[in-house]
């Protein structure tokens, strides 16, 4: 948890011991800036944990403990209370299950961009908002082009992703040579396209509905809401909540990942106790002295819980959530997910299949055609802005690391391709991603060595 932020300097210019006032303090873009400066930094990191991840799955998958590797994650686990039972295999645990916390993760990102980050601003977010539509749009439509009337044509939403730790992982590569502008836009364009892959999730690859299951999780929802408006402050309560509607929502036919996506822009993002009232507070703690009689004792204690509540409060829960979120899911849940799912074994024959190129070129293609086109559209109509920053070529380099789709593609690609094509599919999937990687380095650092270069003069 990060230390509170003062809202304003007490009055008066007396010399003060305190630690704190040491150094210069800290200012309301603080409090924006620095849960975004922290989130980098654990995606950088993060990216190469999945490196790491996807090349030891492709190693055991293609080495001669491929089968038991490959039969580890479809071992059947199930949980039954009383009549109901839920049983499914390991795999369909963590791209189920533990997934949905990834997707409660995205969604905490994309509600605090868009109340306390750059994406409150309208026509900065048009720009992302605009480039992940493109971004999602055109791969799909051209994916259907190359697969129509064949049997991958149901994938058509593997191609719409962009995967936000690989390409944080890229940029911080190129360090302080590229502006934050394009960082903040190609994680806004991540997040927003993570959250209409997961939309394409629910919609396009759900099973037949059950109505009944549907507004059970909506009374769910409901209730969850109340409890907020109530003040109820527990997290285990909210968490319990949590599990009965993804149970009621996997019981619906709709994807159970959906509960997280919703939960997440409910979540509140106003503080319940401000700087100035935490300041009140901890000074009550320091009006009391340690007692020699018991009563003394207990109202430290309960000075002490005060001021440790009210700390923890001086956060959001949306920030709160997500600091406390963040590394679990970018440490373990998202490599685990990598190391169950990206097994495949390497052939020529599967890098010919019509299926891999048609995902290769989604990606590829597609994606930089998508971003770059409607980014300009946007543009072209007004309803966004560039920053002075951002060139052309800039954007061009960042359109290209878009097609880098590994975590919500395979996801997607799980659910819409059988045992007989699914090989096919996470190869394109690799295979673009290495290449749209690569090429949005190459063209980033180009970009940037260039505006590096001092402007010389051929005045005689």
């Amino acid at each position: 948890m990060t230390d509170p932020i003062p809202e304003r300097e007490p009055p008066g210019d007396e010399p003060s011991d305190e630690p704190g006032m040491a150094r210069l303090p800290k200012e309301r873009i603080d409090r924006l800036s620095q849960p975004f400066l922290r989130f980098l930094r654990i995606e950088a990191a993060a990216g190469a944990i999945l490196l790491m991840s996807t090349v030891f799955a492709v190693a055991l998958s293609n080495s001669p403990l491929a089968d038991t590797f490959l039969g580890l994650w479809e071992i059947p686990l199930g949980i039954r209370l009383g009549a109901l039972e839920i049983t499914r295999s390991l795999r369909s645990w963590i791209n189920d299950g533990l997934m949905t916390l990834f997707f409660f993760l995205v969604a905490l990102e994309l509600k605090r961009e868009l109340v306390l980050g750059e994406l409150r601003h309208p026509r900065v977010a048009a720009l992302s908002i605009a480039a992940a539509l493109g971004g999602m749009l055109i791969p799909a439509v051209l994916f259907l082009l190359l697969q129509w009337g064949q049997p991958g044509k149901a994938g058509w939403g593997t191609v719409m992703a962009t995967d936000t730790a690989f390409v944080v992982g890229c940029l911080a590569l190129l360090g302080s040579r590229i502006p934050p502008s394009l960082r903040i836009f190609m994680l806004s364009l991540a997040i927003v396209d993570d959250i209409g892959a997961i939309l394409v999730v629910a919609v396009g690859y759900g099973h037949h509905f059950r109505w009944e299951a549907v507004a059970l999780s909506a009374l769910g929802f409901a209730m969850m809401h109340g409890m907020a408006r109530l003040g109820v402050r527990s997290l285990p309560a909210y968490f319990l909540g949590g599990i009965l509607i993804w149970i009621a929502i996997d019981a619906s036919g709709i994807h159970a990942t959906l509960t997280g996506v919703i939960l997440g822009l409910m979540t509140p993002t106003g503080r319940w106790v401000s700087g100035a009232r935490l300041r009140a507070i901890l000074d009550q703690v320091d009006a009391h002295p340690s007692g020699q009689h018991r009563r003394g004792d207990i109202d430290d204690r309960m000075a002490l819980q005060m001021a440790e509540a009210a700390a923890r409060e001086t956060l959001s829960p949306v920030e709160r959530l997500e600091a406390m979120l963040h590394p679990w899911v970018a440490f373990l849940i998202m490599p685990l997910f990598a190391f169950a799912n990206a097994g495949v074994a390497l052939s020529f024959d599967g890098f010919t299949s019509s299926l891999a190129l048609a995902v290769f070129l989604g990606f590829v293609l597609g994606k930089p055609a998508g971003v770059l086109t409607f980014s300009w559209l946007a543009l072209r109509v007004g309803i966004a802005i560039r920053p002075p920053d951002l060139s052309w070529p800039l954007l061009a380099g960042g359109s290209l690391l878009a097609g880098i789709g590994f975590t919500m593609a395979i996801f997607i690609a799980n659910l819409a391709f059988g045992p007989n094509l699914i090989d096919a599919a996470k190869l394109g999937i690799l295979s673009a991603s290495v290449v749209s990687a690569a090429a949005g380095l190459a063209l980033l650092s180009a970009s940037s060595a260039r505006a590096a270069r001092p402007v010389t003069s051929n005045k005689s």
